[in-house]
């Protein structure tokens, strides 16, 4: 399809505008000339900026084909799993975020160091470093999709000028850039869901037609209470994992405590907190409510059984191939949207990784003192070779099956064991650094092994129907009739062979956090038993507000003993 005149004009305008905030951001102010400019804004940005930052880094590219295609392909439980987020918010805001703001740290990973020794620091930024980049890939590949869907782009090209642009602005702009451009593409992320699920609604007659054509066709299930792990979405699945998953990037990940440090104080931190989970809850539901959009249209013409496209995760580019091309600058809009939703998650990560790469790597290993000059230098180095990378691994995207799966999957095997660590850091004073470290490192390899070994079950999808399509719109019959006896071939052996899996690889993926997390708690404890506790050596800081008493009424016996038992050996000396 060859987009029109107005259509590239907002797709160009757009980028040249996230590329020039970091111009600008460049020029004027302190220049980016000091760490603390860089990479913390001097801690006075304000609330909704953050606010829609947090929210754009998390909800990417990934999510926003992701939830479409969960929704129109296996139905609307998914989107019980916003309401897990209310749980989630508190905990962040009052258990952690208190302790990280106090320390202050560049790096939240400088707090484990602090508590349970360098080699934990080291492990725990590796796995940030491992999630971080594979999440930036799955970012970069779905925005290809879109681009090489709806405009012709190669994903070659899609993904490098992507890339090239995060990668651009973030280095030039440093934190302030990346945040206000999060400001401008939120928006349009908005704009893009709702110019589809607009257009879906003016079609089939208004949005509560939208919903009973989903209703009608099965696709509406809000209610599936079963407690089975194996089930691959309940509310226990969802609620639990996804209140774990919610945890552990909000209250434990760099890309988001690093926002927190951008504010001026704590009750502003939390405050922005707040307001960034209702506008994340409206995001993730508009994105599942244009699956079933999208759904309305091609409820008797399923395009993946039409061999129009080969998976869920290019439903809505199709869409808008079929429904905006006659309207001057809304495909244009949407692509825009789609390249903002990219653009937030990827800057987000590179300066993030940046800084983690520099405190908890560079600085440690050079064991010198680096001047605030040349650290700015070093960061923006850091940034352009992460964006190098993240473009080379976009191009394996492809191999990871369902987006949205993908993207929940990585967040699960490596958050829970991290947000484990940090738990039992601020919560369980006795846990230390030889326990910490024996369940950081089994937690991370049980979790490697459950989320990626295998074989396991393929996804069982609801019914999709043909029966509207036009005999003419199948390309090629026998290609078709191939695929449809390739479908039922593999329905036929899913259902004779679902007992040859193993159990452990059917438990559903929303499990795999809450597993880790409780690995690595319960062999951080039980170890930590059979090592000497430091705890009267370290920082009340950093425990959980309630803990620093506990900890000074420990410290207090164990001083009172001392002085107890030298008197007594005095005075037997003594005699």
């Amino acid at each position: 399809m060859a987009l029109g005149a107005f259509d590239y004009v907002v797709l160009t305008v757009t980028l040249l505008a996230s590329a020039a905030i970091g111009v600008y951001y460049r020029l004027t102010g302190g220049k980016q000339q000091t760490t603390q400019e860089y990479m913390l804004g001097n801690k006075k940005l304000s609330i909704i900026p953050v606010g829609f930052s947090l929210m754009a880094s998390f909800m990417c590219a990934t999510a926003m084909f992701g939830l479409s295609a969960e929704n129109y392909l296996r139905g609307t439980q998914f989107m019980t799993i916003n309401a897990s987020n209310i749980i989630g918010t508190p905990i962040v805001a009052y258990v952690f975020l208190p302790v990280f703001y106090k320390l202050g740290y560049l790096s939240v990973y400088q707090y484990l160091e602090e508590r349970f020794g360098k080699s934990t620091r080291i492990v725990a930024s590796l796995a940030f470093s491992i999630q971080t980049v594979l999440r930036t890939a799955l970012v970069l590949y779905a925005a290809s999709l879109a681009l090489n869907a709806i405009a012709g782009f190669s994903p070659t090209a899609s993904m490098m000028v992507v890339g090239m642009l995060c990668t651009f602005y973030s280095t030039v702009g440093g934190i302030k850039a990346v945040i206000v451009t999060d400001l401008f593409q939120s928006l349009l992320m908005f704009g893009s869901v709702f110019a589809v699920i607009g257009v879906a609604a003016v079609n089939v007659g208004g949005l509560t037609e939208i919903w009973r054509i989903a209703y009608d066709y099965g696709r509406v299930e809000l209610l599936n209470f079963q407690i089975d792990p194996t089930v691959r979405h309940s509310w226990w699945s969802l609620m639990l994992g996804g209140m774990f998953t919610y945890v552990s990037v909000y209250g434990v990940n760099q890309v988001q405590v690093q926002r927190y440090l951008t504010m001026k104080d704590y009750k502003t931190a939390v405050r922005t907190l707040w307001f960034s989970w209702p506008v994340t809850a409206f995001m993730s539901v508009s994105m599942c409510f244009a699956g079933l959009a999208i759904f309305s249209k091609y409820r008797d013409c399923d395009p993946i059984k039409e061999g129009r496209i080969t998976s869920g995760d290019q439903l809505m580019p199709l869409f808008v191939l079929d429904t905006m091309a006659n309207i001057p600058g809304l495909t244009g809009l949407f692509l825009a949207g789609v390249c903002s939703s990219a653009l937030c998650s990827v800057s987000a990560a590179l300066n993030s990784l940046a800084a983690v790469t520099l405190e908890d790597y560079i600085t440690p290993l050079a064991n010198v003192d680096i001047p605030d000059e040349k650290r700015v230098l070093w960061l923006k180095v850091i940034v352009v070779v992460y964006g190098i990378l993240s473009i080379v691994l976009a191009f394996c995207a492809h191999f990871v099956g369902p987006l949205l799966q993908a993207s929940m999957t990585i967040l699960g095997i490596i958050g829970g064991p991290m947000l484990a660590v940090f738990t039992v850091g601020i919560l369980v004073p006795y846990v230390n650094q030889k326990g910490a470290m024996v369940g950081l490192v089994v937690g991370l390899i049980f979790s490697f092994v459950l989320g990626l070994g295998g074989p396991k079950p393929p996804v069982n999808n609801l019914p999709t129907y043909t029966n509207g399509c036009s005999p003419d719109s199948f390309s090629n019959f026998d290609v078709n009739v191939s695929s449809t006896t390739q479908l039922l071939a593999s329905t036929i052996s899913q259902v004779v062979h679902e007992e040859s899996y193993m159990y452990l690889y059917k438990i559903s993926y929303m499990y795999y956090i809450v597993i880790g997390f409780a690995t690595t708690v319960s062999l951080s404890l039980v170890a930590s038993l059979f090592f000497e506790s430091n705890v009267e050596s370290l920082n009340p800081k950093l425990f959980f507000s309630a803990i620093p008493e506990s900890v000074e009424r420990q410290v207090e016996t164990r001083q009172k003993r001392h002085s107890t038992v030298s008197k007594t050996v005095t005075f037997s000396i003594n005699s």
